[in-house]
């Protein structure tokens, strides 16, 4: 059975041969790992699970010493994040469009060697990742305070900017349908660690409409529907749900229960991720990260989840707990090596 047809059926809820995985891993955290079991290729200690792929429109450009910039015009220090960065200036000084172009999204030259990378997954279970797919987006083009701002004095400005960035993915969804993936990703953080950034109320009124059309898009076309979203975002679950979600990532259990709602959510909502980057994998024995990836897979085993960290894996997780945490889940019957 391949992996990917392992991760289906927990999308299905139907009862996987294993609970799947897949480990995501920071630059700094990648380096020690590559350091600590004296390789430079990771696959075959992690054995990934899912293949990601996505457009190089969300590529950077080095413009100076750890400053880069992104095709829409935002720049980002990278001096103690580099993995994405800090954003230190966009492109939106004032709340208007006009005199802005957004990067052509139908250009080919965004998805040359997908299809390679698409032909090279080797059974693993494929996406197409859509990263800052709209409020992020937003807020790195405008300003996070002022377009928080704007949705509450310049509601039409946002209404303008929002559906840009909408009809400006739509083609990209477009493109990787065709390119055959299993998954369309969607990565936009609503959250903070104790609630909805915007709140409910500006979410469902600036985000849910856009989002549900993003949704349908891919799920007209046989696709799965992901979304990653940080922080203290459950209240939102059941609008997802309704809208077409059916794989919620990163399933953090600093501001949810990760237990409680795999169970509440059967059979309507999978969830991938729930194990603590922010406290079992940094500060936990080896043993306590055996022990909870234990009890993870007991909840996963008929069906709605796909173990993983709460996040890329951050560089202050010892190399052991991560080999702790990998010798628990290959041990799994049936579980790929």
């Amino acid at each position: 059975m391949t992996k990917r047809q392992v991760v289906i059926d927990a999308l299905e809820f139907r009862r996987p041969a294993y609970v799947p995985w897949q480990v995501d891993l920071t630059i700094e955290c990648a380096d020690h790992l590559k350091k600590h079991l004296g390789t430079q290729d990771l696959d075959p200690f992690l054995v990934p699970h899912f293949l990601t792929v996505g457009s190089k429109i969300h590529e950077f450009e080095q413009v100076g010493e750890f400053l880069f910039r992104d095709h829409y015009g935002t720049t980002w220090n990278r001096e103690i994040d580099k993995d994405i960065g800090i954003p230190i200036d966009w492109p939106l000084k004032e709340p208007t469009l006009k005199g802005y172009t957004f990067p052509d999204p139908s250009e080919p030259k965004w998805y040359t060697g997908l299809r390679e990378q698409l032909d090279a997954a080797n059974g693993r279970f494929t996406r197409f990742a859509i990263g800052f797919s709209l409020y992020e987006r937003a807020w790195c083009m405008r300003g996070t305070e002022d377009l928080l701002v704007d949705m509450i004095e310049r509601p039409a400005f946002v209404d303008e900017l929002l559906d840009a960035i909408c009809e400006h993915n739509l083609c990209m969804i477009r493109k990787a349908i065709d390119l055959g993936v299993d998954c369309i990703h969607f990565g936009d953080d609503y959250g903070s660690q104790r609630g909805l950034i915007m709140g409910g109320r500006f979410w469902r009124r600036y985000i849910q409409p856009r989002l549900g059309r993003m949704y349908k898009a891919a799920a007209d076309a046989g696709k799965y529907v992901s979304q990653h979203s940080c922080g203290c975002v459950q209240e939102l679950f059941d609008d997802l749900v309704q809208m077409g979600l059916q794989l919620f990532n990163p399933f953090q259990p600093e501001v949810m229960d990760v237990f409680e709602y795999k169970r509440r959510y059967h059979g309507r909502l999978a969830f991938h991720g729930g194990l603590s980057i922010q406290q079992t994998l940094p500060f936990g024995t080896v043993q306590e990260v055996r022990d909870l990836t234990r009890r993870l897979i007991d909840i996963g085993r008929e069906g709605g989840y796909v173990l993983a960290p709460s996040h890329a894996v951050p560089p202050d997780v010892p190399p052991a707990n991560l080999v702790a945490m990998m010798e628990v889940l290959k041990a799994q019957p049936a579980a790929p090596q």
